[in-house]
């Protein structure tokens, strides 16, 4: 069994516990699977020096395929309202900078860490966490550099739910091209990844909250 392997056994049971204490904040009863996970990080360099934004890292399915496609280059900052997730990420990847704070606020945030402009920003944050003012897609586009890539996933059986219907049209709204990969049967449930290229927003990182 591979350490990733290892760490996906043992992050269901914390998906579990977490996603019965808090099911809004929480996107899933079970870890997203290494298909996926290579899904969401196609859009991240493998040479240069990018900046990778994380959202709603969990317990880093995504994470763990992001620092391989960056290869100990770049920077990688997580950005987890769970408290409980974000230290066992700071443990598990000492070189990703970990911030527990809602993403809601993204752009100040980063303004303050003195991040920008972002290359990709990686999602798996649910539906509800795009429910607030300003809408979170627009935070993102924000933060973005021109030719930025954002990605989110949904699962299959939530795509046609007005919630999911609402941020594909967020999408569409805030990016030039939004491209759906086809169904990763290989996770549970299976999902389909949003691939959103170059945001039309021009306001600079730091210009409000």
């Amino acid at each position: 069994m591979t350490i990733d392997q290892e760490r996906h056994g043992a992050g269901s049971g914390r998906f579990l516990r977490e996603f019965v204490r808090s099911p809004l904040r929480t996107a899933s009863v079970l870890p997203s699977s290494a298909r996926l996970a290579a899904q969401m990080v196609v859009g991240v360099p493998e040479r240069g020096e990018p900046v990778v934004v994380e959202l709603g890292a969990g317990t880093g399915a995504f994470t763990s395929a992001i620092q391989r496609r960056l290869g100990g280059c770049g920077r990688h900052i997580v950005v987890e309202l769970n408290d409980r997730f974000a230290a066992e990420i700071a443990r598990a990847y000492p070189s990703v900078e970990v911030v527990c704070e809602d993403a809601a606020h993204l752009p100040g945030l980063l303004a303050r860490l003195g991040v920008g402009p972002v290359d990709v920003v990686v999602s798996g944050l649910p539906w509800v966490a795009y429910a607030g003012q300003p809408p979170l897609i627009e935070s993102v586009a924000r933060v973005l550099s021109p030719a930025g890539v954002y990605t989110q996933f949904a699962y299959n059986w939530t795509r046609w739910a007005a919630p999911a219907r609402r941020l594909l049209g967020g999408l569409r709204t805030e990016f030039e091209e939004v491209v759906t990969s086809t169904t990763v049967w290989r996770n549970l449930p299976p999902a389909v990844v949003y691939l959103a290229r170059r945001p039309r927003a021009t306001q600079a990182v730091g210009d409000g909250d």
